[in-house]
């Protein structure tokens, strides 16, 4: 099992002020250091060559470049002084982007390089970095962590999928390749086959005590076989070469858009086949008002479109891998129901966004692991997966 520190040496974190970033009221192109950032940088004069990202509220604004930090002593030739900065370059788009407020957080890499990001105040992605780091108290005084003993973390299903945010890679693990070829030809089987071989594979499961490990034990797996083989099939792919720059546009593009929809596919796999195991009724993808077609309608589409069929027996199951601003889009799938449920393996909503579910009546469900991500007045309304199962049986049971 990986960890943290295999990724970072230490992060620094402060809430940006106004004279760092706004221009109508400071020039200033640096923020001032603080001791104890001595320990990731040393004391003499450094470029640090970094990687630059801006999380917004969502996805789409995410913004990515590659840029120099400068560490030095502004009072070098002092005789008993120093007044150590980071400088950055004044045309960066991501500063740019920058308001008071925002966090900023800068992690060193082992490799000597970093990455410096710009995450909007209130966020779901602040929440994130700031879970994974375990940074609490962050104020406009820079605070560094380093990542060595229990300040470490191993690197579970959760954080890997953080860590994406920020652009590293899954683990594959080599070692299941034979076995994939040998199964599927060395071609991407459907993602109903990929999912069955993955719970096929998969070992210490307990889908019907314990679904909610069960459920994030397959999708973990499951990603670390998909990514093996994507990987083979891909480094094959660059060894033949492409006839001109359209083909590997064309191809990046195919590669990229394989992996956004394998997830949501291999999510709703499993789930049915942890609610088939669990002899739960339900509906897939049935149509309901306007042509829309919930994830999952219980106990079924006949007894939705039954006007004698009590609303209060009837539940809707919306199912997104990551929502963040799109799990409004479930609201207008069965109007029947009042309180609509979304089941997402997003961590660390922001608390404004939940906020919203409920003043709209949509109830979260995560995997449990999950859960610890999200904050104390969060967690006393989230349903795990176990909860929702028997919220569904229950009403089955009241069915006369």
């Amino acid at each position: 099992m990986s960890r943290l520190s295999q990724y970072f040496e230490g992060v620094i974190v402060k809430r940006l002020s106004a004279v760092e970033i706004d221009k109508t009221k400071s020039n200033q192109h640096e923020f001032n250091g603080v001791k104890s950032m001595l320990k990731l940088f040393g004391s003499e004069k450094v470029q640090i060559e970094t990687d630059f990202i801006y999380l917004g509220e969502d996805e789409e604004e995410t913004l990515i470049s590659r840029d120099t930090l400068t560490w030095y002593d502004a009072r070098k030739n002092h005789p008993s002084r120093t007044e150590y900065r980071l400088y950055y370059p004044n045309d960066n788009e991501v500063i740019q982007l920058a308001l008071e407020g925002d966090l900023l957080m800068i992690a060193k890499k082992p490799d000597g390089t970093a990455f410096l990001s710009i995450i909007r105040r209130g966020s779901t992605y602040e929440r994130q970095m700031l879970w994974l780091f375990d940074i609490v108290g962050e104020g406009e005084k820079f605070q560094v962590k380093e990542l060595d003993g229990e300040e470490d973390r191993e690197i579970g299903y959760v954080e890997s999928k953080i860590l994406e945010i920020l652009g590293w890679e899954p683990e594959q693990e080599d070692s299941w390749l034979d076995t994939i070829i040998g199964r599927f030809g060395g071609k991407f089987p459907t993602t109903r086959l990929f999912s069955a071989f993955a719970r096929e594979t998969a070992e210490d499961v307990d889908l019907i005590n314990d679904p909610d490990f069960t459920l994030i034990k397959w999708i973990n797996h499951e990603e670390i076989l998909f990514r093996t083989l994507e990987r083979y099939l891909v480094q094959e792919q660059l060894d033949k070469g492409f006839e001109d720059v359209d083909a590997f546009i064309k191809f990046s593009l195919s590669v990229q858009n394989r992996r956004k929809s394998r997830m949501g596919y291999a999510l709703e796999n499993h789930l049915t086949y942890i609610f088939e195991n669990h002899d739960l009724s339900f509906s897939r993808q049935a149509i309901t008002e306007q042509n829309s077609k919930p994830d999952y309608l219980f106990p079924s589409i006949r007894e939705y479109h039954n006007e004698r069929f009590p609303s209060s027996l009837l539940t809707m199951l919306g199912v997104k891998s990551t929502c963040k601003e799109r799990w409004n889009q479930v609201l207008a799938e069965a109007n029947r129901i009042e309180l609509k449920h979304l089941l997402t393996l997003e961590p660390g909503i922001s608390e404004r966004q939940t906020l919203k579910m409920q003043e709209k009546l949509l109830q979260l469900v995560l995997p449990q692991s999950i859960h610890e991500t999200y904050t104390l007045n969060q967690k006393s309304w989230l349903l795990n997966l176990s909860d929702f199962i028997e919220l569904v049986k229950v009403r089955e049971s009241l069915i006369q």
